[in-house]
């Protein structure tokens, strides 16, 4: 029988599956451009098995269990799905509630959401899933489905429902079970001594007075054993995931004879030492090469690139894509690249926190053909490589068939019915926007104030700036060894996205950054420029308001971290009183609307969105987390009174987006191209034939 505490972790009823269209973008690329595509795409997928390892223990064997079940052995593709329904006896509802678990864990590459953190479980009963698994009547299946059957179903205890740090009860791969956040703390400190990056690393504790940090490479070498000030030792070992770093290498290997230009070729070269010593400075200078290679027809990255995951927020997970280049799109993207600087220049903080040169980065609009992650992003601004984006720039892409991505049954609660049919014809339109200008002019601004080596600092240590915040010199910086990640922690990343999206909804009030998309006070087939910022700042404050729904309010704890950055802002917004915006629930605590006044959004929003930004800036540059953390931390903080609001939002809560993701195969000398049906079959049908 049912409880309801199983319910409310079931897998997603009848998610939409959109399928990420290529084949026009792909059929225009020559033969070399298709190999290489073809073999990054290969590395990419190949490395998703890191990415498993990475966040639950039993992932990587669900993964083999589910693509095992649905594989025809004789011919390598999908099962007839009737044929294995009828021979098992389970019901059609049934059975497709099994093949929706199926298809939300392929996509998010983990039993637990990769938007959300939390677990996930069948809706299907176990005893109909053992009875499917039997019809199948292979003895690799069942074994595989007896190692992780009470994985996949267990909810106890409720901690464990959570990706998190382990010593508050909650789950994470990164880490032993037995490690602690103070073990994590003091082995980072340690590594940031010797200058061993954590990137690429997980976790483990032998005993109290042992350690050992596994680095991801093909490679297996001789194991270094470090002793630690406090007299632990540390033991760094190569060799995690080696079999899979192998094939990933492999493929990278494979594809620079069809590198485009010596960039790329030598990005390339760079990435295979990198997967294969497990050498975070060679994947460093990959990225300079990558930031080189101007405009490709084929672009991509791959590499343990976000730490969102990571509780701590030091290690990242895996994650690799291949796209082709959408040009027409791309041109409204170099204006913005060309007028940059312009733009920051407006942003609420002197020049001494902003970079001393802007690099124009390559700013493109893409269409994905394979996106090897448990989420797809809809624009991605990288390298994350602190050093390497003030001194040799970065890269900004916006995904426009994930942009464009539409599922017919959405709805969007929350709103009342003027501002519904606005934000229905808008929403795409202010998407883009606050897309392009959070990931060039959000990520791309902002200055770290740092002692990059003992005695060398990129400021003027004997006449530090003066703080807009304090109106003081400023005292605190980045010590040499000391990165924005390692000193604002498992904070970092939401921190970050929350200024990057205060940044775009800023500058989104910019009548010139604006008419850059396309909009004039006289362009109505594309939007006004007037709706357009409102619905850019009504869709943030509806976004914060559906945040809630990453919230634990048992473990007070976010599951999200773009979620929380923007319940940050729609929180600022709401404290910016004068009734600018408003929630208002129904007689019954049913439903609620949030209403945003337009006509406020410059003497009430920007005074406020000013001094909030600022601050996330200022204590950013300066390294100072104390006053960093706690402006977040009460800023993201959920008053025990809106449980019941939380209540509500769960009860609108809709399926999240599935994408269907296209194969390559090499047939002879060419390389095909193989799409699916936007269906949860056509999931399954494309991870049965990737054979990853």
């Amino acid at each position: 029988m049912t409880t309801s505490k199983e319910s409310q972790y079931y897998a997603d009823l009848n998610a939409p599956v959109c399928q990420l269209e290529i084949r026009p973008h792909f059929e225009l690329l020559n033969e070399q451009e298709k190999h290489y595509a073809h073999h990054i795409s290969r590395a990419s997928w190949y490395g998703a098995r890191a990415l498993l390892n990475q966040t639950t223990k039993e992932s990587e064997t669900i993964f083999d269990f589910i693509v095992s079940l649905f594989k025809e052995e004789s011919t390598g593709k999908l099962v007839d799905l009737e044929k294995l329904r009828a021979a098992s006896g389970v019901g059609e509802e049934a059975f497709q509630h099994w093949l929706q678990y199926a298809g939300q864990f392929l996509s998010n590459l983990a039993n637990y959401k990769s938007f959300g953190d939390t677990k996930f479980i069948p809706r299907v009963s176990e005893a109909d899933l053992e009875a499917i698994v039997k019809a199948k009547a292979n003895q690799k299946v069942t074994e595989l489905f007896e190692a992780v059957r009470q994985n996949i179903y267990s909810v106890t205890p409720e901690s464990k429902n959570l990706l998190g740090y382990v010593d508050d009860g909650h789950v994470s791969n990164y880490y032993s079970e037995n490690v602690a956040k103070k073990d994590i703390l003091e082995v980072q400190r340690y590594l940031e001594s010797i200058d061993v990056d954590s990137l690429n690393t997980r976790l483990f504790k032998i005993s109290d007075s042992e350690f050992e940090v596994r680095i991801a490479s093909a490679q297996q070498k001789e194991p270094q054993v470090h002793k630690t000030p406090e007299g632990k030792s540390v033991k760094i070992t190569y060799g995690d995931y080696h079999e899979t770093m192998r094939k990933v290498a492999d493929e990278i290997q494979a594809a620079i004879k069809y590198a485009a230009n010596d960039n790329q070729r030598q990005m390339l070269e760079k990435y295979a030492e990198s997967f294969t010593t497990g050498s975070i400075e060679a994947h460093k200078e990959s990225q300079k090469f990558w930031i080189k290679d101007i405009g490709p027809t084929v672009e991509s990255n791959i590499g343990f690139i976000e730490t969102y995951r990571d509780p701590a927020g030091i290690r990242a997970e895996w994650e690799g894509f291949v796209a082709m280049v959408n040009k027409d799109r791309t041109k409204k993207f170099g204006v913005l690249v060309d007028n940059a600087e312009k733009f920051i220049s407006k942003l609420p903080w002197g020049v001494e926190f902003e970079k001393d040169k802007f690099n124009k980065p390559d700013f493109t609009s893409l269409e994905v053909m394979s996106f090897a992650t448990g989420g797809i992003p809809a624009g991605i601004n990288i390298p994350n490589y602190d050093d390497i984006r003030q001194t040799y720039g970065f890269k900004n892409v916006s995904l426009g068939n994930i942009l464009n991505a539409k599922a017919p049954s959405e709805k969007y609660p929350f709103l009342n019915e003027q501002d519904r049919a606005l934000f229905e014809k808008l929403k795409g339109p202010a998407f883009e926007v606050q897309v392009g200008l959070h990931e060039l002019l959000g990520h791309g601004s902002g200055k770290l104030l740092a002692e990059q080596e003992p005695g060398k600092f990129n400021f003027d240590q004997s006449n530090p700036p003066v703080s807009p915040v304090t109106k003081k010199p400023i005292t605190s910086w980045y010590k040499p060894g000391q990165t924005w990640g390692s000193v604002f922690k498992n904070i970092s990343s939401s921190y970050e996205e929350c200024r990057a999206e205060s940044v775009a909804l800023f500058l989104s009030t910019d009548k010139e950054a604006l008419e850059v998309f396309g909009h004039t006070d006289s362009s109505h087939d594309v939007g006004l420029a007037d709706d357009i910022m409102y619905i850019g700042w009504l869709s943030m404050a509806r976004a914060g308001l559906l945040g809630l729904e990453f919230y634990d309010p048992t473990a007070k704890k976010w599951g999200q971290a773009h979620m929380m950055a923007r319940y940050a802002i729609m929180r600022v917004l709401l404290e910016a009183g004068e009734d600018f915006v408003k929630i208002e629930r129904n007689a019954d605590n049913t439903d609620a609307v949030i209403t945003l006044d337009r006509s406020k959004i410059h003497s009430v929003g920007m005074p406020a969105m000013h001094a909030f930004l600022q601050k996330l800036q200022i204590y950013k540059a300066t390294a100072d987390f104390e006053a960093g953390s706690a402006l977040y931390a009460e800023m993201t903080r959920v008053p025990d009174e809106w449980k019941s609001l939380r209540d509500i939002v769960i009860s609108h809560k809709q399926p999240r987006k599935l994408f269907v993701q296209a194969n390559t195969v090499l047939v002879g000398d060419s390389v095909e191209l193989r799409e699916y049906p936007a269906t949860v079959e056509g999931i399954l049908q494309s991870f049965v034939e990737r054979g990853i």
